[in-house]
């Protein structure tokens, strides 16, 4: 693979970001002019991605003491984060695609009923200090990206996570990059976007994924904090994988007929994977305790997050958000992911004594990131948690740069999968909600109820023009906020975050 291709394929915005100033800056506005002014009689392009609920922020901020309406749980000391694209210096909209932004992190800090600060801050990778003007003081790694796509805590560590070949960036607590992380120097090749954290094991394991291998890889980090188990996983077609499951017997792997396309990488196409009509859809189940992968075919679709998965008996249940065949990754003209349908929560039931996978539709409206208690990852649970805000909806069904004529609402939704309902909590027009993640009240005590927390996220408040931080009591969904922390800026809608509570 020549360098100009591993340029386009894992280094993303070094292909179509430049140093031309910040997308609200002069230079951003005149690229940004350009992008809608087409010459001629040639209608305006629309750029969804880049607009409303998903604009950039231009700068960083810091503000201590937010304000606050209702009030905070005392035991609420932590910090809440949420990672996403921020595109930084874009020199032509036009060609630039939303998940090639880079990284930035934003957070809240809660302690004591009191919001202390938020930040929002760029993830340091080398591109991002050149474009700030900033010294990067390292080595440059292989494959080097500002970490845009999740931020997790790691044994009293936050890491930004990105898929398929960089390292993630590891953070400090005020979310100052502190240098790439390679897991105490046991990490060889690419890492990946979504990660597993079983508590009952101690184990985090992640699915990676590289365009120039002949196969995925599954890994297991140990509770020393080391990669210690690397099992190769042969595929064809270099699929893109980015998410996965985990129970306590299996590592379930799904394989999308989203695969890398190695023409568009010489082309130069910002995210050069498509919709692969030839490449069989199927499930695979790797037993954790060793042996050969299970894979069983089944109807294509384009599978995009995991709400959680178990073992019943020898059958494995995973919850999870899907989208109708075909998606395009890589877009048809709106500078984002392209949809065919909508996406909406099913429940997959694999039977690898019969070979088959039966589905089912658990909630049939638009909705997207699905949570569930992390203490209950690889277990069964009853309670999962999602998103649904209108401009992602509209934007992923955009093709061509043309919205569809058609109204979508803003919500967070509870499902209680055992009794199958579900709890709306209703936003107003104008109020994106990002990812909705789940705060348990007191994370030691194994007695309480699955749903004995806090659901939190990002909403944008249309009256003001920013965010607030939404904090909603679990077992009261549909009732008032227990608080609104107001945030002196916007968060744009971006992907995935978490909880760090304090040690």
């Amino acid at each position: 693979m020549t360098e100009h291709t591993r340029r386009n394929v894992l280094r993303g915005g070094a292909a179509v970001a430049a140093t031309a100033g910040f997308p609200g800056g002069p230079a951003g506005q005149r690229a940004a002019r350009a992008a809608t002014a087409a010459p001629g009689r040639q209608a305006p392009r629309h750029l969804p991605f880049l607009e409303g609920a998903f604009a950039p922020v231009t700068e960083e901020l810091t503000a201590f003491d937010l304000p606050v309406t209702g009030r905070i749980p005392q035991e609420l000391n932590g910090r809440f984060l949420r990672n996403g694209p921020n595109a930084l210096g874009l020199e032509d909209p036009r060609a630039h695609h939303w998940m090639l932004g880079e990284g930035m992190v934003h957070g809240v800090r809660l302690r004591e009923g009191r919001a202390e600060w938020y930040r929002n801050r760029w993830v340091r990778s080398s591109q991002v200090a050149q474009k700030l003007g900033e010294p990067y003081p390292r080595p440059v790694p292989p494959d080097d990206f500002p970490s845009n796509t999740h931020v997790i805590p790691y044994r009293g560590r936050i890491l930004a996570l990105q898929e398929s070949g960089p390292l993630p960036y590891e953070l400090d607590g005020e979310l100052n990059t502190v240098g790439t992380y390679d897991f105490r120097g046991t990490l060889e090749g690419a890492f990946a976007a979504h990660t597993k954290f079983d508590a009952h094991a101690g184990e985090l394991h992640a699915i990676a994924y590289y365009p120039t291998w002949d196969h995925v890889r599954h890994l297991v980090v140990d509770p020393a904090g080391r990669v210690c188990r690397t099992t190769r996983i042969p595929v064809a077609d270099a699929p893109m994988l980015h998410d996965f499951a985990l129970t306590e017997k299996y590592v379930v792997v799904i394989d999308a007929p989203v695969t890398f396309d190695p023409a568009g990488a010489e082309r130069g196409d910002p995210v050069p994977y498509v919709w692969n009509s030839k490449h069989p859809m199927r499930v695979g189940l790797l037993p954790r305790a060793g042996g050969e992968i299970r894979w069983i075919e089944t109807d294509p679709a384009y599978y995009s997050h995991t709400l959680n998965a178990y073992d019943e008996g020898s059958r494995v249940v995973v919850d999870l958000t899907t989208y109708p065949a075909p998606f395009y990754v890589a877009g048809r003209g709106s500078g984002g992911p392209y949809g065919a349908g909508l996406p909406v929560l099913e429940r997959w039931t694999i039977d690898p004594h019969h070979g088959r996978v039966s589905k089912v539709t658990v909630d049939g409206r638009p909705q997207e990131f699905p949570r569930v208690n992390e203490a209950l990852v690889s277990r069964r649970h009853r309670y999962g948690y999602s998103a649904a805000a209108a401009e992602m909806t509209l934007a992923y069904q955009t093709a061509d740069g043309n919205p569809p004529d058609r109204a979508f609402s803003n919500a967070l939704i509870k499902h209680d999968l055992l009794r199958g309902r579900t709890h709306v909590h209703r936003l107003p027009t104008g109020a994106a909600a990002g990812e909705a993640v789940f705060v348990p009240r007191d994370a030691g005590d194994h007695r309480a109820d699955e749903d004995d927390g806090y659901a939190l996220a990002y909403v944008h408040d249309p009256d003001r023009g920013a965010a607030d931080l939404v904090i909603l009591a679990a077992q009261d969904f549909t009732g008032e906020p227990v608080a609104r922390v107001h945030l002196p800026g916007r968060v744009p809608l971006g992907f995935h975050g978490s909880w760090i509570p304090d040690a």
